[in-house]
């Protein structure tokens, strides 16, 4: 006989170290975010968290690992549309939440930081909200001076190309050899570093605007580090070191608070440091937080924690930087100043995204896989 039943996979054990790593840079991209208001141009340097922005490229490295851990052993009993609708469930909800925290935040930043604001009609904003919502690009500069593909929750970018990645996974490198995906894997990585060493400001930083350009960054910012993460995991090499968390932990801050190297004068060096950082660091940190032990319920109910959030935290938090940014602006305040702001609305960001994930993400995501991850099985 038939029934319908959800199309379910034995459950596998979460690399709790590698949970606790996301939820990590997860927060350094809140620190970074907000001290971005105070970024120093020409060469945009962030004060004491100068290549925060790098956590993308640690984000994309995760993310590549975890895809060929958790789906490289079950094509055999999954379609390229089952896979489309597992990754749509996990990630789609919390971006309709943070589309539409920036929409309902929009308004309040209106002042000297964004002063078109005032002039965006609501229709406007509400398509652009309706957009984001679908994580659909859009040209509708009503944010300056960063002109972001996703104008109300700008770190939606990653996530497009978070979509890019797992769709060429399913659709193509999934089927490709270990020695074609290490060839893949290497080109992108010469890629990468002749854009970083090359670039007009020595840095990887870009992919956010809807632009030719800006689209090339992205890609290439996504094509080494994720599927290196799936050549990570294919290798099935690990590293074990004792206090894996707490030391994978320090040395992934230390690349993310490391100072600007070369200045003005020699551009190419502080892109080397960045390729350096991605091509080889990233994928350590990775394979040490994937091998080591975990002990103590203290360590593991942590690294819980900051996995739980990590992606809620992330996708939530930046309307409420635009905000901050705002207010700053607007009262010519310095870091000295604001600092006690800062962390308000950092540990707020925590507490919402932590709120939105019991409240909203889990159910919303437990009902989807209920309605639509449903097969014939035979019994």
């Amino acid at each position: 006989m038939t029934s319908n039943l959800p199309l379910q996979f034995p459950q596998k054990p979460h690399y709790e170290i590698l949970d606790g790593l996301r939820g990590v840079a997860a927060l350094i991209v809140v620190a970074f975010h907000l001290f971005e208001i105070y970024a120093v141009d020409p060469l945009y340097v962030v004060p004491f968290i100068n290549h925060g922005y790098l956590a993308v490229d640690f984000f994309f490295v995760l993310s590549g690992f975890v895809i060929g851990y958790a789906y490289d052993d079950r094509w055999g009993r999954m379609t390229l549309w089952d896979f489309c609708k597992r990754r749509v469930i996990r990630l789609q909800p919390m971006v309709v939440v943070g589309a539409v925290i920036g929409g309902l935040c929009f308004y309040f930043g209106a002042g000297k930081m964004f002063p078109q604001i005032g002039e965006v009609p609501v229709w406007q904003m509400l398509l652009v909200m309706l957009a984001g919502c679908l994580l659909i690009p859009t040209t509708a500069a009503i944010r300056q001076p960063w002109h972001e593909m996703f104008p109300l929750n700008g770190p939606a970018w990653s996530l497009f190309f978070e979509y890019i990645g797992n769709l060429l996974y399913a659709a193509v490198v999934r089927r490709f050899s270990k020695r074609v995906l290490v060839a893949f894997v290497a080109a992108s990585g010469v890629a990468l570093l002749w854009m970083a060493v090359g670039s007009s400001d020595g840095s990887v930083l870009g992919g956010h605007e809807l632009t030719g350009r800006q689209f090339g960054i992205g890609m290439v910012r996504l094509l080494y580090p994720f599927f290196g993460g799936l050549l990570l995991f294919r290798l099935g090499r690990r590293i074990r070191i004792p206090g894996g968390f707490w030391l994978c932990s320090l040395v992934l801050a230390a690349i993310l608070f490391f100072p600007r190297l070369g200045g003005e004068q020699r551009l190419w060096l502080n892109g080397l440091y960045e390729s350096i950082s991605i091509l080889f660091l990233f994928p350590l940190i990775v394979l040490a937080g994937a091998g080591s032990p975990i002990r103590g319920k203290v360590s593991v109910g942590i690294c819980k924690f900051l996995g739980e959030i990590s992606f809620p935290l992330y996708i939530i938090h930046y309307p409420f930087v635009y905000l901050f940014m705002a207010y700053v602006k607007e009262h010519d305040l310095g870091w000295q100043e604001s600092w006690p702001l800062m962390i308000a609305v950092g540990v707020g960001c925590v507490v919402l995204a932590y709120g939105f994930l019991k409240l909203f993400d889990e159910p919303v995501r437990a009902w989807l896989r209920n309605r639509f991850l449903r097969h014939a099985a035979q019994r």
